[in-house]
């Protein structure tokens, strides 16, 4: 059986693989603080006929050797962590990270998540929450006596707040902390825009917004998706005649085939 029939079915698979990443990051291009991913490649183990350097007749050394691959196969996909646009939205309780860092994030069963979506709420408690209810780390309580439009936070992650319907000096009612990673490329992507710490990214260094390291902090903003729709495209179309010139390669060696079965006829 020709080689170019598995060969070229590796690159069938790869071009699929890359067009469902492509895929996912246009699903996402309006989702708050989505970072884009990129899949990665290498070409598969060789077969080799003669390796280069050997003794070619007497004292002679090939320059070249004889290889012949076998394919290629995906062997990761890599986050991509520049920062996105940010738009204004009004909202006192939405927070931009202007820079590195994450918010950090405490799921019911008392795991720590990370994000960058700072769309904050508040529950019934009077905490901050994200869209899914899972709460900011540390834990920032809003009375219920202070007026949300009244909440102001810091570039320096501190939270304060004015009593509705009074003059009174804002109250403090605590700091919002960043976390930053050596690694974050190494972060896991756990769905609901969160991450969660692997060995691959190393453990968290927590900081307060401004520190070295971490990005400052920006109220009333929102970080938008880092997708750009143009680059996708064209990785998308670059995918799509990739896996078109594979399945030619595969033709072709069903021809060759078929020729070689007709001789024999």
């Amino acid at each position: 059986m020709l080689r170019a029939l598995y060969t070229s079915a590796t690159g069938m698979k790869a071009q699929e693989m890359l067009i469902d990443n492509t895929a996912n990051n246009l699903a996402n291009v309006n989702t708050t603080g989505f970072r884009r991913s990129r899949v990665d490649f290498a070409d598969l183990v060789y077969n080799t006929v003669r390796q280069p350097g050997t003794i070619a007749s007497g004292a002679q050394v090939s320059p070249t050797g004889l290889q012949i691959g076998n394919g290629v196969r995906a062997v990761g996909t890599t986050k991509h962590f520049a920062q996105g646009t940010v738009e204004q939205t009004g909202n006192p309780l939405d927070i931009a990270i202007e820079g590195d860092g994450f918010f950090q994030m405490r799921l019911p069963n008392g795991e720590l998540r990370y994000s960058r979506a700072g769309n904050f709420r508040i529950d019934a408690q009077g905490q901050l929450v994200n869209g899914d209810g899972v709460l900011l780390e540390p834990s920032i309580t809003i009375p219920q006596d202070v007026d949300v439009t009244r909440i102001t936070i810091s570039t320096a992650g501190e939270v304060q707040g004015i009593v509705s319907g009074s003059d009174t000096a804002p109250q403090t009612l605590g700091t919002i902390q960043l976390v930053a990673f050596r690694n974050p490329a190494g972060l896991s992507s756990e769905g609901a825009n969160l991450f969660s710490s692997t060995a691959a990214s190393g453990d968290p260094v927590i900081g307060n917004p401004g520190d070295v390291g971490l990005g400052q902090l920006r109220q009333s903003f929102l970080e938008n998706s880092n997708v750009e729709v143009v680059t996708e495209l064209i990785s998308l179309i670059s995918a799509q005649r990739a896996y078109e010139i594979n399945s030619r390669a595969i033709r072709a060696g069903d021809e060759m085939l078929s020729t070689s079965v007709d001789i024999i006829r």
